[in-house]
């Protein structure tokens, strides 16, 4: 039996996901997208052969005639849309964050154990790219020994208007933040955030350097550079006892002229990561048809974790200092 998901959100974001549903995952069929922006849903619902449009996302969480939800509208909407999808019992693929406010994300932790089961994965797909799981898995194995430090960094070609350091913070770093716990095993513990000298910390796409400690004694280092104008470049390397793992970039080609030799960067994530959303949003379909939770997927309180360390990097930044980080206790529910 088909399964019929509607997306929530037809920006780049959405229409990549109405692609993928309508394209790459058999047994799932596109039912509605939806956007704030009648003439936008309807662009993406044609351009993928959605059977409707709509711009109401309450009522189309609501449809008797939608299995399963994709978030992809912008932040703030989130976690009421979560939450929403939960009291109508569907699951939800949401893109991230869940929430900026640990606080908002507490409250769809609260709403998932009341139903005593998850609903929300978070689109955290970077756990699901091939070289991060290659990474995490030479960990796993024990064949590198105990891992003493992480290195990361994040580049994008230009910033958009009035992106601060704060938002590099907020809206750049969660994905380090998150898939540096998914690798370590670990969650962390505090934070310090820095900036190259002479930087204006309000000026568009100012870069910032942090420094995490996790409750395993590793050290975790995140640069964000949303100015870096070359391409979009996410690197990282996992630095253990006995040796060390890179991330590589996947590149189809390398071209050789004029005495050089070059491989071109993309100019956005998409490409980067192309093959990670696939994968989870195939997880989140075979999730929809059996309910078991995708066991490499994030939920709603690796999303709270995330939105933790996002705050106390912004009071760091601001205060000039290192900040530590308590988290809630963790429901059962959430138990791997």
């Amino acid at each position: 039996m088909s399964i019929r998901i509607a997306i929530i959100g037809a920006g780049i974001m959405g229409a990549d996901h109405a692609r993928i549903v309508a394209e790459d995952l058999p047994g799932a069929n596109l039912q509605v997208v939806c956007d704030a922006s009648p003439e936008r849903a309807r662009k993406v619902a044609q351009a993928f052969g959605a059977t409707d449009a709509a711009t109401d996302p309450l009522e189309t969480i609501r449809r008797s005639d939608v299995d399963a939800l994709v978030i992809a509208s912008p932040d703030e909407t989130h976690a009421p849309l979560s939450l929403a999808a939960i009291e109508a019992g569907k699951p939800v693929l949401c893109e991230k964050p869940l929430s900026q406010s640990a606080k908002e994300c507490l409250g769809v932790i609260e709403a998932e154990v009341e139903r005593g089961r998850r609903f929300v994965q978070l689109g955290f797909m970077r756990r699901f790219d091939p070289s991060y799981r290659d990474m995490k898995a030479a960990l796993d194995d024990g064949s590198l020994g105990r891992a003493i430090m992480m290195h990361n960094f994040h580049r994008n070609v230009e910033a958009p208007a009035n992106f601060t350091g704060q938002m590099a913070i907020t809206n750049s770093a969660p994905h380090e933040f998150d898939v540096s716990r998914f690798v370590l095993g670990a969650d962390h513990t505090a934070i310090s955030v820095f900036q190259p000298g002479g930087v204006d910390a309000s000026k568009t796409g100012a870069p910032v350097f942090m420094v995490l400690e996790t409750d395993r004694g590793q050290l975790v280092n995140v640069e964000i550079n949303n100015n870096a104008a070359y391409g979009y470049d996410v690197r990282g390397e996992l630095v253990c006892e006995k040796g060390s793992i890179f991330l590589n970039v996947p590149a189809t080609t390398r071209q050789n002229g004029a005495l050089m030799a070059f491989e071109r960067y993309a100019s956005d994530w998409r490409p980067r990561f192309a093959e990670a959303y696939r994968l989870q949003d195939k997880a989140f379909l075979h999730f929809v048809r059996t309910a078991e939770f995708p066991a490499v997927a994030a939920d709603v309180w690796d999303g709270y974790c995330t939105a933790l360390v996002a705050e106390a990097g912004v009071k760091a930044l601001k205060e000039g200092r290192r900040v530590t980080i308590t988290r809630a206790e963790k429901p059962s529910l959430y138990d791997r």
